[in-house]
């Protein structure tokens, strides 16, 4: 697996027709195939059904879209994260806003996966929340207002400010931490906007649907890089 360093895309199937079964597979590959053409790191996160089909046939990065804070046991229909460890992730997404956790199962959930080598990217709803989401110490973050997730009105354009705010905290907050951030992010310009204001990636989902999937990665590869190249000039 190779490492990861921004800047970063995460695509997140969720729950979509076009992306289970042999479909997540199929839309892996072209994550792959698109992060070795174009040099980004890009993350997939698949169905947890598919996670382990997934993480045997590709080499990027594979991640659960979620994991309960419980340990291995009598746990009938919980996913522990010693489960998406065996399954191959690399990490898991905690606190999506279509899979909400309060702040001691964000807690136990993140201080477990450090002890296990797993990576936890924790999202944040509310700029209000995010000092405290940061502070619990996860690998990365992202910043995600709900009511634009999926409209194709991105927090770049709907929200730059609070985007802007979001990952000055986090990064004052632990330097080290991979800030980024999602909801409406659809395009190569809405990317570009987001590495702009200080984002160090972005989280994307429905673009899983799109017939064009490989383009459309494409362009925002493209658009991330040539962001993250004017910003370091």
């Amino acid at each position: 697996m190779k490492a990861m360093h921004p800047p970063i895309i995460l695509v997140n199937f969720k729950a979509y027709p076009e992306a289970m079964g042999d479909k997540a597979l199929e839309k892996a590959r072209i994550a792959e195939e698109v992060s070795e053409e174009k040099g980004i790191c890009i993350i997939v996160a698949p169905p947890l059904v598919d996670l382990a089909l997934v993480a045997r046939e590709v080499s990027i990065p594979v991640f659960a879209q979620h994991v309960d804070p419980v340990e291995p046991g009598r746990r009938t229909g919980h996913v522990p994260p010693e489960s998406i460890l065996a399954a191959g992730a690399t990490g898991t997404l905690v606190n999506h806003a279509e899979k909400r956790l309060d702040y001691l199962e964000i807690k136990m959930i993140v201080d477990r996966c450090k002890e296990l080598g797993l990576m936890t990217l924790v999202c944040c709803a509310r700029l209000r929340y995010c000092n405290m989401v940061v502070r619990l110490g996860p690998d990365m973050f992202a910043f995600e207002p709900p009511e634009l997730i999926g409209t194709g009105r991105s927090v770049t354009s709907e929200k730059p400010e609070s985007l802007r705010k979001a990952m000055r905290i986090a990064k004052s907050l632990k330097p080290d931490i991979i800030a980024m951030c999602g909801a409406g992010v659809s395009c190569g310009k809405d990317v570009r906007d987001a590495i702009m204001l200080g984002a160090e990636g972005v989280l994307v989902g429905s673009v899983v649907r799109r017939p064009d999937f490989k383009d459309l990665l494409s362009e925002m590869a493209d658009a991330a890089l040539k962001a993250w190249d004017e910003k370091a000039s």
